[in-house]
């Protein structure tokens, strides 16, 4: 019997101190579509339901103002952050969600640990938090242009490993998603921006020196997730040459979470029973 596909399929196995192995980041068919028939209709409409879904829940983790939640979107310029952002979430109150991109440090905040601007960004109690890039874009690039050796980005695994862990024994649940895409559709999708004058704006001359390190980032890629992928804060390598499944495989793991943590609306107050307003 063939077995279905299950999300954790995805998973980037856990991180422990005695794995040797590498995660092998270029097994993953970035085209692969196993949630779906394949098609955008049935894409968009299964998104369409579990949007719903996902909606309710943020009221309710927004009413009972005590969990939190945290969803990070990293991957390769092009792979979808800014889509799937749009796609998964287009059905839900926008008043309980915030979203934060994060582009090169400042001088400010060069100035300090490389910890210290995300810190300020997670989420609050009932708040459901949405990084577009991330801590992470602190240990890919500056290892790949080279400012940091080896030493440097193995401290800074273990540097996040450690805040992570401190999120979540707050109260803070974490959802790590890799946009995974090929090196051809990349190209593909970087010539659209080039080809339509209404997507210029999209385009930087630095996506193409990121595009010369392909290989690189890949490798740096493939070695933090295996690094920083724990039962706390799980790393999924979600397939996004097709932007319809990646929105759903995306939206299917973070309803997946937020229903795990069977949120309730706050009890009823007493003082307001039979209440009748003049």
């Amino acid at each position: 019997m063939v077995k279905s596909p299950s999300l954790d399929d995805y998973r980037v196995p856990f991180f422990t101190d005695k794995r040797t192995a590498k995660f092998a980041l270029d097994a993953i068919d970035a085209s692969a579509k196993p949630f779906t028939t394949g098609s955008k209709t049935s894409d968009r409409d299964r998104l369409a339901v579990i949007g719903a879904k996902i909606d309710v829940q943020q009221e309710r983790l927004h009413a009972q103002h005590h969990r939190r939640v945290l969803l990070v979107l990293q991957g390769m310029d092009t792979s979808g952050k800014d889509g799937t952002i749009r796609g998964v979430f287009q059905d839900v109150d926008p008043l309980g969600l915030r979203i934060v991109a994060f582009r090169a440090p400042t001088p400010i905040e060069s100035a300090r640990d490389f910890l210290w601007r995300v810190h300020m960004q997670v989420p609050s109690a009932g708040e459901l938090a949405i990084f577009n890039r991330s801590h992470y874009e602190d240990v890919l690039v500056p290892r790949v242009i080279g400012q940091i050796d080896q030493a440097e980005w193995e401290r800074r695994y273990r540097q996040i490993r450690e805040f992570e862990a401190m999120l979540s024994e707050c109260g803070t649940t974490i959802i790590k998603c890799m946009l995974h895409i090929s090196k051809d559709e990349q190209r593909n999708r970087i010539q659209a921006r080039i080809d339509d004058p209404t997507k210029h704006w999209k385009f930087d001359l630095s996506d193409l020196e990121a595009r010369n390190r392909w290989d690189a980032y890949q490798a740096a890629y493939r070695d933090v997730l295996a690094a920083t992928s724990t039962e706390y804060a799980p790393w999924y390598v979600i397939p996004a040459n097709s932007k319809s499944h990646r929105n759903v495989m995306v939206a299917e793991l973070l309803l997946r979470a937020l229903e795990n943590l069977k949120l309730e609306f706050p009890p009823a107050k007493e003082e307001l029973n039979g209440l009748k307003i003049d």
